[in-house]
C-alpha cells in the first residue's frame, strides 16, 4: 500500500490526491481502515476518511446499517451516516475524547497542557496550542490573513520540529467569531491538504481551551475544500461532514 499510495496520489502520472485508504475485514468492527500519505507512511487517524469510509460501505453493500463502527490504528471509531432524499451525503464522527497530555501527543515540552505556549519554531517565535485527536496537531491562531502565509515553508518546518518526536500536522487558524474558524492545515507526510477532519477537530479543542469559542457548541471550520461541524464536549469530540463519490473506475498497474 505504501508504493501504491505514491503512485497514485502523483499529480502528473496518477490520479492525483493526498494518499489513499484501504478497507478490510475487522474482528472487532464493522470494517478496518489504513491510511497511507502521499509520501507512502501510514496514518494513525483521518476524520475526513472514516466519512468516506462510512458513506462507501453503506452505498456498495459492504455495511447495511446507518451507524457503523470502524477500526483504525487510533482504535474504533463510530460513524452515523446522513440521508438526503434517499442518498447517502455525509456522516458524523464520534472520534473520541481530545489528548492535551504531552507526553501522549507527543510534544517535548513541560507542563500538563500546551495551550497557548510561546516556542521558537521556523525562525520564528510563535504561540502554540498542542492537541492529538489519534495524532498529533500543533494549532497556531493568527489575526493574519491566512491565505498569506507561506505555508510550503512554514509547515515543513513545524513538521520536522525536534519538539515533535513523530512529527506534527500543524493548523493555522483565524477567528471570525465565537462559532467560525477559517484553517489551513499543513498535514504530516502529505503537506498542504485542501481539508483535514483531525485537524478541524484539534482547531475547535485548542478555541475552547483558548477561551475562543464555547464548549458543546456546534462551531463550523472553514477550509479550501468546505465547511466542517466540530463539536467539542467533556466526553468526545464530534465531526460532521459532506461526503460524495467524485468518480469510479479502474486501475491497471
Amino acid at each position: 500500500p505504501e508504493g501504491l499510495s505514491i503512485r497514485l496520489s502523483d499529480r502528473h502520472f496518477g490520479i492525483g490526491g493526498d494518499g489513499i485508504i484501504t478497507i478490510s475485514p475487522s474482528k472487532i468492527a464493522d470494517a478496518k481502515m489504513r491510511i497511507f500519505n502521499l509520501d507512502g507512511s501510514e496514518g494513525k487517524m483521518c476524520g475526513n476518511g472514516i466519512r468516506c469510509v462510512a458513506k462507501f460501505m453503506r452505498d456498495n453493500g459492504i455495511c447495511d446499517k446507518d451507524v457503523m463502527k470502524i477500526e483504525t490504528l487510533s482504535g474504533v471509531m463510530t460513524a452515523e451516516v446522513i440521508h438526503h432524499m434517499g442518498e447517502i451525503v455525509g456522516a458524523k464522527v464520534d472520534m473520541g475524547k481530545a489528548i492535551l497530555d504531552p507526553a501522549k501527543i507527543p510534544v517535548k515540552l513541560d507542563g500538563d497542557k500546551i495551550i497557548n505556549r510561546e516556542v521558537e519554531i521556523a525562525d520564528g517565535k510563535y504561540n502554540i496550542t498542542c492537541v492529538s485527536m489519534g495524532n498529533p496537531h500543533c494549532v497556531v491562531f493568527t489575526n493574519k490573513e491566512i491565505d498569506h502565509i507561506d505555508l510550503e515553508s512554514i509547515g515543513s518546518k513545524f513538521e520536522h520540529d525536534k519538539i515533535f518526536p513523530e512529527r506534527v500536522n500543524t493548523e493555522f487558524v483565524k477567528v471570525i467569531d465565537k462559532n467560525v474558524l477559517k484553517m489551513r492545515v499543513w498535514e504530516r507526510g502529505s503537506g498542504e491538504t485542501w481539508a483535514c477532519g483531525t485537524g478541524a477537530c484539534a482547531a475547535a479543542v485548542a478555541a475552547v481551551e483558548n477561551g475562543l469559542c464555547d464548549k458543546d457548541t456546534d462551531i463550523q471550520v472553514r477550509l479550501k475544500g468546505g465547511t466542517l461541524t466540530i463539536r467539542y464536549t467533556d466526553d468526545a469530540v464530534y465531526l460532521t461532514g459532506n461526503a460524495e463519490t467524485v468518480f469510479k473506475g479502474n486501475i491497471i498497474l
